[in-house]
């Protein structure tokens, strides 16, 4: 194991919880490597059958959960589907660790991802010295998942040319991959299915045809309602990154979580918390994901710049890249927000200087 890497798969960052709930003796499907309650545990946080503690790695309706699970256990594909900033990958990437033990099997769809990224290539110096055979076939992850019966993760499936997506049509519902090259094809074993993500947000987005819809199951993760959920998400994901980082966490982080959670949430909502005020909304989406980068942001500033600080010298600037995502447009419902909302709230006066600063 590598130990000085940046980011580890969630099978090894999390190995000694999945070790732990693969004891769990409940029915499985053929192919998985733990129980589908178990899977459920695993994403939602609690106790494994020896006591082992479980963190939760979602927090959210557990129901969407659970569907999800029981969607990877049929012959159909699941499809997470959200604004960016709702831990779709995230959630990927942990039901892929615990059904398969392997998150790492992933394809991620742009609009230059042709169809020898999906189906297979070809290795032309074999080609040119042997001639058409297996051994001159470069399987993809997609076929590498089909031969080891394992899910396959395809990152934004709206990225990639519908033209492209179509490929996975035969794939999903004959779970077969045929090689007309060879006179041959190749048969999913038990275990393969495959969890796509996608967003419909961003511009330059390839709608799915209907054939391909059907052969999905979608699954839509929401931005967090509670304000308290949403703080504790970003909490959790502050002090585990900061630990990966080896960046110390002050005090008050939560704090300030909470102040910046409160912003992005009036923003992106509209109005303020208690109702009383409209607002004009920016761009961007001010995703959960977006306050996370921002308090990590500024626990970096506070450990290198502000003698471990963490105030709003260092998070407002973090702010502000996440606000203003078009200069003119934003930049006006950010003033806006300043000088209708903030500039009222005493504990906000610290943000309040410094964003009319920075803007």
């Amino acid at each position: 194991m590598v130990t000085d890497a940046l980011r580890l798969p969630a099978e090894q960052t999390y190995a000694s919880e999945l070790d732990a709930l693969r004891a769990d003796p409940a029915p499985r499907p053929q192919g998985w490597s733990m129980a589908p309650r178990a899977v459920a545990t695993y994403l939602l946080g609690g106790k494994a059958l020896d006591g082992t503690a479980v963190s939760a790695k979602y927090i959210g309706d557990r129901r969407l959960i659970e569907t999800a699970i029981a969607t990877l256990a049929t012959d159909r594909a699941l499809l997470l589907l959200g604004v960016p900033g709702t831990a779709k990958s995230w959630v990927s990437e942990h039901l892929a660790a615990a059904i398969s033990g392997d998150s790492t099997v992933v394809i991620q769809c742009t609009a230059g991802t042709d169809e020898n990224q999906i189906r297979y290539g070809w290795n032309y110096a074999q080609l040119l010295a042997h001639g058409l055979s297996r051994q001159a076939l470069v399987p993809t992850p997609l076929l590498r998942a089909m031969e080891g019966g394992k899910l396959c993760r395809l990152e934004e499936l709206t990225r990639m040319g519908s033209d492209v997506q179509d490929t996975l049509i035969t794939v999903l519902s004959e779970k077969m991959m045929p090689v007309p090259e060879l006179n041959e094809a190749v048969y999913a074993r038990r275990g393969f299915n495959v969890i796509a993500t996608a967003n419909n947000r961003d511009k330059g987005v390839n709608e799915l045809s209907s054939a391909l819809k059907r052969r999905f199951n979608v699954v839509v993760l929401p931005l967090p309602d509670d304000m308290e959920q949403e703080i504790a998400i970003v909490t959790r994901r502050v002090g585990e990154m900061a630990l990966s980082l080896d960046l110390p966490a002050p005090k008050n982080v939560a704090q300030e979580v909470a102040r910046v959670v409160a912003i992005f949430r009036e923003l992106r909502g509209g109005a303020t918390l208690d109702g009383r005020i409209t607002l004009k909304t920016p761009s961007g989406t001010l995703s959960t994901a977006e306050a996370i980068a921002v308090m990590v942001g500024g626990l970096s500033q506070a450990t290198y710049f502000n003698d471990g600080r963490l105030s709003a010298e260092g998070v407002a600037p973090n702010m502000i890249g996440a606000i203003v995502k078009d200069p003119v447009q934003d930049k006006t419902v950010l003033e806006e927000y300043l000088e209708t909302v903030l500039k009222k709230r005493p504990d906000y006066a610290e943000y309040y200087r410094m964003l009319v600063d920075l803007v």
